[in-house]
């Protein structure tokens, strides 16, 4: 049975929102975006209807992987500001309901932090995994620059050496395996609370925890790393019980019941979120793609079934009160909602999903207005992992205004990401605002309607009326949802009672003599009478 746990109430009802700092916006033309251009568009957030940010890593940091090599967890990256700027974001920020949420890159270091400097200096330091012998498996060890010698073990790139939380099994031929609770494992445990304090004490709501999955070396089952944060929710319970934790797991059923308040539905891992959105664009493996189905597909690919099974099972072994599930529209890693071959019309029935399913709705930067994956983007700071992971596509500047620029920088030598989206109606947030039909628009109404209906919020029961196209499913008893994401239209029959139901958010979808009739690309939510 889940453990049921005490729960920040701000969080059951939130719309979380992920900025990527250095491309949201610029309030000093030098390309790159900081935090007081992100403050001076809080209002968008507001008026949008977010209630929580949660910003990619902000600290210190030589940007050779975009701040996911961190050389300082309690400094802001000098590009965005100052911790200063930072309060005053997270004021500003409070005075509007909207909540902050920072990046933990709690498994690995920058090799530029003082951490691994010294430890590469000190035998008789155990920050991070170290072996004195020829690095085995191959790929995974990198010289020690220091007076140690011997090799370290990195998580990702060579300038990532993976801080030191022990092996699950010890092994006689590896006598790097620390357990994990020796020294140096006690300690990062220790860091990685002294790091959320410091946070916390200056107004921080949570954080999301990158590659939260990953600490614990060789951990079948990741039972260890279960433990590990156990044990840092029974902390956060006792000494910081308003505040959440968000893991980057992407497998909720594990990851919410080891102490995280929610999971999302990623790329890796489990197959949900792929099985949605996934068009075989940007961060891609040919494995990830269920055959070739996805559902919200013009052509009709692939069912919700995939989708549904991993829910399920991730709802039951969360529990009722046990936490939640964050369903993105996309993330820094992913292409966005908006890429292949699905447009920005596609998109409109893709948020009405977002917004009534019961999950924590998560919007990535400009996906609200419709911004494309661009493909074929050269690297920016290690954006592309290989071939098929081109993640640079994901990462371009937030369109505020119409214009080549868009409050960003133009000059060739000083734009961050280039080219901007090439395509001629590249959507804009000044242009969208000006036309009610937009995008924009709908999702600030969508947003507004799950906000004032608590039947469409994650407390609401939720009942599957069809597994096909049309997707019909009811929340609360008192709401039903029609969502149609293929070209050709579809229809289903319905329980009785709904013929009369009020239209509250409809685009396409006409309720009668028992049935749903649904155009290509539509959807509806209604009110029963």
């Amino acid at each position: 049975m889940a453990r049921t746990r005490p729960q920040p109430a701000w969080l059951a009802n939130s719309v979380l929102y992920q900025i990527y700092p250095q491309t949201f916006a610029d309030s000093n033309g030098d390309g790159i975006g900081d935090l007081a251009g992100a403050q001076q568009h809080l209002d968008h957030l507001a008026w949008l209807g977010v209630d929580a940010v949660w910003f990619s890593p902000l600290f210190a940091s030589p940007f050779a992987d975009a701040g996911y090599d961190v050389a300082d967890y309690l400094s802001v990256a000098p590009r965005y500001g100052t911790n200063d700027d930072l309060a005053a974001f997270v004021d500003a920020a409070r005075s509007r309901g909207i909540r902050v949420l920072l990046d933990l890159v709690a498994g690995h270091t920058s090799d530029q932090h003082p951490w691994f400097r010294e430890w590469a200096d000190d035998p008789s330091d155990h920050r991070y995994i170290g072996n004195e012998r020829v690095g085995r498996p191959a790929g995974i060890w990198c010289p020690v620059p220091g007076r140690r010698g011997g090799y370290y073990q990195l998580n990702f790139y060579p300038c990532q050496p993976a801080l030191n939380f022990g092996y699950a099994r010890p092994d006689p031929a590896e006598p790097w395996r620390d357990a994990v609770d020796a020294e140096g494992p006690r300690a990062n445990r220790r860091a990685l609370r002294d790091v959320m304090t410091h946070w916390f004490d200056l107004g921080i709501s949570g954080f999301r925890v990158d590659m939260a999955g990953s600490l614990v070396k060789d951990d079948p089952g990741l039972v260890e790393t279960g433990r590990l944060w156990t044990e840092m929710r029974d902390w956060l319970d006792t000494e910081h019980p308003d505040k959440a934790l968000l893991s980057e797991w992407g497998d909720p059923a594990v990851a919410v019941p080891a102490g995280f308040h929610a999971d999302f539905f990623l790329q890796f891992n489990k197959p949900a979120l792929r099985s949605l959105w996934h068009t075989g664009i940007g961060t891609h493996d040919p494995s990830w793609t269920e055959s070739g189905r996805y559902f919200f597909d013009a052509e009709g690919s692939g069912g919700i079934d995939t989708f549904l099974r991993e829910w399920r099972e991730a709802t039951a072994a969360i529990g009722v009160d046990g936490g939640h599930i964050a369903l993105p529209s996309a993330n820094h890693d992913y292409a966005r909602l908006v890429s292949g071959p699905r447009t920005a019309a596609q998109a409109r029935a893709a948020f009405a999903f977002i917004a009534t399913w019961p999950t924590l709705p998560t919007i990535y930067y400009g996906d609200e207005i419709g911004m494309r994956y661009v493909e074929d983007l050269p690297d920016t700071e290690g954006s592309i992992l290989s071939p098929t992971n081109n993640r640079t596509g994901s990462r371009t500047p937030m369109q505020w205004e119409p214009g080549p620029g868009a409050g960003f920088s133009t000059a060739p030598e000083e734009d961050f990401y280039l080219p901007l989206d090439p395509s001629p109606d590249r959507p804009d947030v000044a242009t969208q605002r000006a036309d009610e039909g937009s995008l924009l628009h709908l999702v600030r109404r969508l947003l507004a309607l799950r906000h004032a209906t608590p039947a469409l919020q994650p407390g609401g029961s939720l009942e599957v009326l069809t597994e096909d196209y049309p997707f019909a499913f009811v929340r609360g008893g008192t709401h039903l949802v029609v969502v149609n994401p293929r070209r050709e239209p579809a229809a289903t029959d319905l329980p009785a009672g709904w013929d009369d139901a009020r239209p509250l958010a409809v685009e396409g979808v006409t309720l009668g003599a028992g049935r749903a009739e649904a155009a290509g690309f539509s959807f509806g939510v209604f009110e029963r009478a």
